[in-house]
């Protein structure tokens, strides 16, 4: 498939899923910027689902970026123990709010290269931050964009790096954030990793994996 062919699936795979997901929304749950760094980090080999019932604890107790790198983190490891890899997350969301205060006035950095210097942060967070905090263009690519848009035929590569590399040639700029997030919920409800319900797929027509 030629890179021109890729772009043209591409937008009817965007219009489709428009039409299927009206809202495009992140499903981690946070008010503030910096709480959303935070969600993500704990995201890692946890479900959305359970990081926000942890966060709700967490961020009420931690309410700036300053109480998070003054707290304790012990106390940090304690709340988030439900989300997997504790000791390392916890360090990671102490020393990245303690890097906020210290280096970027209490402001998320609003580049990737500056984002991705934080303690912990990916591209994949990186790009959900400008995406969904500075509303710039995005391409935030988890395990749900990486199998669909792999299924599609838009991408060859399974490793996150080649695949977000691959994408930012054939999404629209200011598509591409919003479609990452409906991704995440056809996913969850038709393009499963295992057993995809390809009967009633919106996508069905477009997609050459169908059936498989």
């Amino acid at each position: 498939m030629t890179i021109k062919q890729k772009k043209e699936l591409a937008v009817q795979a965007i219009e489709l899923l428009e039409k299927q997901y009206p809202g495009a929304v992140c499903s981690l749950i946070y008010t503030k910027p910096h709480e959303l760094l935070i969600a993500t980090r704990l995201s890692a080999q946890c479900t959305d689902a359970r990081v926000n019932i942890v966060t709700k604890d967490l961020f009420a107790k931690y309410r700036s970026i300053e109480e998070f790198a003054d707290a304790d983190i012990a106390d940090i490891e304690e709340i988030v123990k439900p989300c997997g890899l504790y000791k390392t997350k916890a360090k990671s969301i102490k020393e990245m709010c303690i890097q906020l205060r210290d280096g970027y006035n209490s402001t998320l950095p609003d580049t990737l290269e500056e984002l991705t210097k934080l303690s912990g942060i990916g591209r994949k967070t990186a790009n959900l931050i400008m995406g969904d905090i500075y509303h710039k263009p995005a391409v935030v690519t988890d395990t749900h964009c990486i199998r669909i848009t792999g299924r599609l035929g838009l991408v060859k590569s399974k490793e996150p790096a080649k695949v977000e590399a691959e994408l930012w040639k054939i999404l629209p700029p200011d598509k591409s954030n919003d479609f990452c997030h409906r991704l995440v919920m056809f996913g969850r409800e038709y393009c499963t990793a295992r057993s995809p319900k390809c009967g009633g797929c919106p996508l069905r027509e477009i997609c050459p994996s169908k059936g498989e």
